[in-house]
């Protein structure tokens, strides 16, 4: 795991940080996904970045070396929920932070209406309010998988499970 007093950054700032339209872009972004600030936006960035990398390296080698590490690759996306079925190394080129965004806890409860904004689904995870498959999540950038879409939900403990079913119960 590591010694905790030699971290390492896991994010690369841009090169050219005060480029206008950059900007711009970033901070539209950090309100579309309610960001905490512009380093979660760069790690997601370094984390397509090095996918991106790893497609184009493969790419490189020759076919019958390049099966196998493809098909990993490939698989370990599809997984994630940031690809489709019947991907292939070209989709992978296309990967940007915004693929990555979409499978963060954060945006997941706020796209399946367990928040009434995206501001609220951030403050329900870190108050310990979400789990998935029962089990409290308390990091919004999370990503999650796709086999775990489905069982984000309320934590067992948490005073809203008592509100989600009192909503369903009421025609």
């Amino acid at each position: 795991m590591g010694d905790p007093r030699k971290s390492r950054k896991k994010w690369m700032s841009p090169k050219h940080p005060w480029i206008k339209e950059r900007l711009i872009k970033e901070i539209e972004i950090l309100g579309k996904y309610g960001l905490r600030n512009k380093r979660e936006l760069w790690k997601l960035e370094t984390l397509a970045r090095y996918y991106r990398h790893r497609a184009r390296s493969l790419l490189a080698l020759p076919p019958e070396v390049r099966a196998a590490e493809e098909k990993a690759l490939l698989t370990r996306l599809i997984e994630l929920g940031v690809l489709h079925e019947g991907a292939t190394l070209d989709d992978i080129l296309g990967l940007t932070a915004e693929h990555f965004l979409e499978r963060r806890l954060q945006t997941i409860v706020y796209k399946r209406g367990l928040a009434r904004s995206i501001y609220e689904a951030r403050q329900l995870i870190v108050h310990g309010h979400i789990a998935i498959a029962g089990r409290r999540i308390r990091s919004p950038g999370y990503l999650v998988k796709k086999y775990e879409e489905d069982l984000v939900d309320y934590a067992p403990t948490s005073p809203y499970i008592e509100k989600k079913i009192a909503e369903e119960a009421t025609p």
